[in-house]
């Protein structure tokens, strides 16, 4: 029963954050103050973990597909696979639900403890929505161009194992990651991102949201968040691709 009151009551918190802002210049404002920090901030994480994750993946995959019954562009092709539909939208989005997710739920939360909150809603400002509707915005329109510079520094991250380590021809590499290659995979990895960027935000902005006690619970609620929201990635992760690719 604690599951589906908190579902009933995340959804009516989202209904809330959806309602008609009062002023839209001030939420566009927010709206890209919050690409900054929310985005801009991540690009640091986002480009060491996909050039290093590109780099294992080529080297384990060409490690691992050593036959001579093999086509000469199966790493390749194999490595670019993974990071378009797998490593760059929902890995990448995992790493980001820890480092955004914590922080929305720590800075909310801490605004609902010091009562800043209670002083938005006194005044008549739709607190929910001033507070997390930009950050929802802003996180699914920044966060697809954190994917797509993941898969590029992935895909350069393979092609700089195979330059430095020798484990595959850059030639055949190449011929690999151009081989079949299809704009619908990352069309749907942009939709995955749109939708664990979506998760992301409202549940962390959630768990900040309806945060109560002290300094304690803010922490408690931020690691909540993250867990939650890493649990609710791998579960849309499996229905889109479901959707998507059956």
């Amino acid at each position: 029963m604690q599951v589906l009151h908190h579902i009933g009551k995340y959804l009516i918190l989202v209904w809330i954050v959806l309602q008609r802002p009062e002023n839209a210049s001030i939420y566009r404002r927010q709206i890209i103050n919050e690409m900054d920090k929310l985005g801009l901030n991540s690009l640091g994480i986002v480009a060491i973990v996909s050039v290093f994750m590109g780099a294992v993946v080529t080297i384990q995959t060409a490690f691992n597909t050593d036959h001579p019954m093999l086509p000469i562009y199966a790493v390749g092709f194999a490595t670019r696979q993974s990071i378009i539909l797998e490593f760059s939208p929902t890995v990448i989005s995992l790493i980001l639900a820890g480092k955004v997710g914590s922080q929305i739920a720590s800075e909310i939360g801490t605004m609902r403890v010091t009562e800043q909150i209670d002083a938005l809603e006194i005044m008549g400002v739709n607190a929910a929505g001033y507070l997390i509707l930009p950050k929802v915005i802003a996180a699914m329109i920044i966060n697809p161009v954190l994917i797509i510079i993941s898969m590029f520094l992935g895909i350069f991250g393979g092609y700089l194992a195979c330059f430095i380590t020798g484990v595959e021809p850059l030639s055949n590499f190449l011929y690999g990651i151009l081989f079949e290659f299809s704009q619908f995979d990352v069309l749907y990895a942009i939709i995955k991102t749109v939708v664990f960027a979506f998760i992301i935000t409202t549940v962390s902005g959630y768990f900040g949201f309806y945060t109560k006690g002290g300094a304690l619970e803010v922490g408690r609620s931020s690691t909540t968040a993250v867990v939650v929201s890493s649990i609710f990635i791998i579960i849309f992760n499996l229905i889109l691709t479901q959707i998507l690719l059956v």
